[in-house]
Formats: structure tokens, C-alpha cells, sequence
């Protein structure tokens, strides 16, 4: 049931709402025990097969954080870990080993393709966390419901953003106080991320996913065509993304939860470094302080420093999804980290304009092979940027009005957030936020809607 669709924003939502409000008001103690079942039912709406994988994995979990508690023992912490990575490698990476295994060897391994539990990789993820900040005593004890909601909460279990337990708990325990503001600006935020989706993701990945489609199936787009792909999909994926995040982030405010941010204009970077800190956030310091940190990070010289960011940067790209392109993309990443740290090292500077232009060139290059299918569909697009082939591939002479306009709002102004900080309470933001609401239900209710990108991650 994607945030997107007629189902979840005319039904699911206003009933959960008012019941949730019912729930505050006469039982506030059942307030975590409602939001995890709340979840739960979420959850099944979109994909009930794997409802009972959800439950299971989040009482194991549990059940190792208290059996650490109550013995001390890490191996506990860390069989629980290697099966949360069983389970993800079963469901996510089966299929990809046996083929590169079949690749290498020429064993003739069958072909296996399981069905892909939603958000799979992200209350993974989630588990992790939890369990390595009770080893290092950065987390404290959760019930179990309240460790169902922080796994699995609804607004954020497809597609984040990721949380710490130290970010949720405190929340959860806290009585939740009505507050007028907060739904205003958790509607508003809904809103804006519906709007980034429907009108700026949904209408780009129109333009942009016919030559992508082209070039997979063997075409060779020229310099026109090559182009719209690799800029359309980056704005597309953007909005798309942090569009989701936005909705998370508004719904989560309406059931009295606040969520970190997830995006900071990362387009406006002026280095690699910068657009870490401003692209998917929770990930990149989820990545930092599990992987780069634990692989030793900036304490054991520049060597094992650069071994470090590539490594955590290629497993990044493979999180994403179970394939070679991915890792690709995730490498590309830390060699680029690597640069950037090896230049800033020798003392370089670069003009914030040149940096910008920089970063924002390699980021949208690096795109090609996270969105390309495989790497010959990769090369069509670079081969078409460099000018070899034609245009037969397609190519959509209103793409750049569209890309224009969507470029504007990624480069200049405050971010979705900022902007409902600063118009909460206004009575024309409030009739503003009224009919744009309207219109994207008109739009959704078309039909028109696509999933979202990150869901398949």
C-alpha cells in the first residue's frame, strides 16, 4: 500500500489517524502497543506473505538483545547479527552469488530468484543497530512492542530513514502531547513529498525511462537522448526519494514522532565528502559508524584509511541491490572519497563553483550504473554522452522544461522541511498545502502513479 495510492491516503490513513487520536486520548499507555500493530497491519497490506518473516525477525532480535543483557555474552549479539545477514543474503543475494559463481566456475548452477520481502534491507539494518548499541552501551533496553515499532513503524519500514535507538526510545516513552503545529507541519510535509513524487519523480521517470528501456534492449541513444537519461534519473531518483522521506517524515509527525532528515539539498554539494553529508543521510552515518569506523577508519595510517572508504562505499552499492553495477557504483564512490581525501591532504583548495560543478558532473556519471540493468546498458549511455551513436533511442523534446523546473527547486531555496518550518502557522500555506493536496489526488487517482524507487533496495 505505497504512500501514493487512494487506499492508503482516503482510507488507511485518516482511520488510523482517528483511531490513534482515540487511543491518546482514553489509553495513552497502549499508544506503543497500538503503533506496532498498526505497523503490522501496514505491512500486510502491502505484502502480507512476509508479515509472519517481520514478526519472526523482530522477536529473535529481541529475544538476543535480552539474552545479552541477562548474560553479558557479545556471541550472543553476534549470532543474532549473522543471521539478520543470513536472512538478507538469502532473500536479497542468493540469486547473485549463484550466478557469479556460475560466472567464474561454469558449474551450471539453476538459476534462483526468491521473492523479495519489502524493506528487508532496512529493518536489517534496523536490527543491527539495536544490537551493537547494547554491546557498546549506547542503547538502552525496549520492550518488546516498542522494539516492534522501532523496526517496523510504518511511515519508515519500506524505505527509511534509518533511526537509532537513542532517537526513538526517548519518543515512545514520552506521553504524546496534541499539538496543532506538529500536524500542521506533518500534513504539510506529506504534502511536499507527494507533490516531489507525483508531479516531479513520476513525471521525469515518463520522459527518462523509455530510453533507459532502449538502450536495455540493445539500442545505442546519441548525445540528446543519453543525456535526458542520465540527468532525468538523476532529478528523478531525488524526487522520488526525497519525496518518500518527506512523507515519512510528515507521518510520522501525525502519530507524534519526529525523524531525522534525510536530505539537505545534496546537489548543491561542493565535494564528494559534502554530498555524503547531505544525500541519504542516516545511511551514510549508519555506513560510517558500523562499517568505516569498525574497519579501522582514520586511526591506523592512510593506507588502511583509503582500504576503508572503498571497502564501506563498495558494500554501500551492494546494500542497494545484488548486483554488479551497484558495486560498481558503490567503488566509484570510494575512489572518489579516496581522491578527496588524498587531495585535502596535500593542502588543495578548489573554488566552491568548480567543486559544485565537479561533484555534481561525477554524481550524475555514477548514476548510469545504479540505474542501468546491467553494464552494457551502461556503456550505451556513455557511449551516447561522448557522442557515438544516434538517436534513434529516443529522447523527449519536453524533457528540459520539466528538468528545469525540477533542477531549480534541487539547487535554490530552502529544502521541504525548512520551508514548513517557516510557514507553519500561515492561513495561505495552510489553503496552499489544501489545494495542492487536492491535486495530487486528482493525479493519483488516474492511475498514474509509480512505485517508488527505494522500495526495491
Amino acid at each position: 500500500m505505497p504512500f501514493n495510492s487512494l487506499p492508503f491516503l482516503l482510507l488507511f490513513l485518516p482511520v488510523a489517524l482517528g483511531l490513534h487520536a482515540l487511543c491518546v486520548a482514553r489509553q495513552p499507555g497502549w499508544r506503543t502497543a497500538w503503533l506496532a500493530a498498526l505497523s503490522l497491519v501496514f505491512y500486510g497490506w502491502w505484502d502480507w506473505r512476509f508479515v509472519p518473516l517481520l514478526a519472526a525477525s523482530v522477536a529473535l532480535n529481541w529475544l538476543a538483545g535480552e539474552a545479552f543483557h541477562r548474560s553479558g555474552r557479545s556471541a550472543v549479539i553476534a549470532a543474532a547479527i549473522a543471521l539478520d545477514l543470513g536472512l538478507l543474503g538469502l532473500f536479497k543475494y542468493l540469486g547473485f552469488f549463484a550466478g557469479l559463481i556460475d560466472a567464474v566456475t561454469g558449474s551450471g548452477l539453476p538459476s534462483v530468484s526468491l521473492a523479495f520481502p519489502l524493506g528487508i534491507s532496512f529493518f536489517t539494518f534496523q536490527h543491527i543497530a539495536y544490537l551493537v548499541d547494547l554491546r557498546r552501551g549506547n542503547a538502552e533496553r525496549m520492550t518488546f512492542c516498542e522494539y516492534a515499532v522501532y523496526v517496523a513503524f510504518f511511515p519508515r519500514v519500506i524505505a527509511g530513514p534509518l533511526v537509532r535507538p537513542v532517537e526513538f526510545l526517548d519518543q515512545l516513552r514520552r506521553p504524546e502531547q496534541p499539538s496543532a503545529d506538529r500536524a500542521a507541519r506533518g500534513v504539510m510535509l506529506l504534502t511536499a513529498g507527494l507533490a516531489k513524487k507525483v508531479f516531479l519523480g513520476d513525471g521525469l521517470g515518463s520522459v527518462v525511462d523509455p530510453v533507459w528501456a532502449a538502450a536495455a534492449a540493445g539500442g545505442q541513444p546519441g548525445f540528446a537522448a543519453a543525456l535526458q537519461a542520465t540527468v532525468g534519473y538523476a532529478l528523478q531518483l531525488y524526487f522520488d526519494f526525497s519525496g518518500y522521506t518527506d512523507m515519512a517524515l510528515g507521518l510520522a509527525l501525525l502519530f507524534g514522532i519526529v525523524l531525522p532528515d534525510n536530505f539537505r539539498a545534496p546537489y548543491r554539494a561542493v565535494s564528494i565528502q559534502d554530498f555524503w553529508r547531505r544525500w541519504h543521510i542516516t545511511l551514510s552515518s549508519f555506513l560510517r559508524d558500523y562499517l568505516y569506523i569498525p574497519f579501522g577508519g582514520s586511526r591506523h595510517g592512510l593506507p588502511r584509511q583509503l582500504l576503508a572508504l572503498f571497502a564501506t562505499m563498495a558494500l554501500g552499492g551492494l546494500w542497494h541491490g545484488a548486483g554488479l553495477t551497484f558495486v560498481a557504483w558503490g567503488a566509484a564512490h570510494g575512489v572518489a572519497l579516496g581522491l578527496h581525501l588524498l587531495w585535502r591532504r596535500a593542502g588543495l583548495a578548489m573554488p566552491a563553483a568548480a567543486g559544485l560543478a565537479a561533484t555534481l558532473a561525477f554524481v550524475c556519471l555514477a548514476w548510469v550504473p545504479f540505474r542501468a540493468p546491467d553494464f552494457a546498458t551502461a556503456l550505451a549511455i556513455y557511449r551516447g554522452l561522448l557522442g557515438f551513436g544516434s538517436d534513434a533511442a529516443g529522447g523527449s523534446a519536453g524533457f528540459w522544461p520539466l528538468a528545469a523546473g525540477a533542477a531549480g527547486l534541487a539547487m535554490v531555496g530552502p529544502t521541504a522541511r525548512e520551508a514548513v518550518e517557516r510557514l507553519v502557522p500561515r492561513a495561505w500555506a495552510a489553503a496552499a498545502t489544501a489545494l495542492l493536496l487536492t491535486a495530487i489526488l486528482l493525479q493519483v487517482g488516474n492511475d498514474a502513479n509509480q512505485a517508488f524507487l527505494y522500495a526495491r533496495f
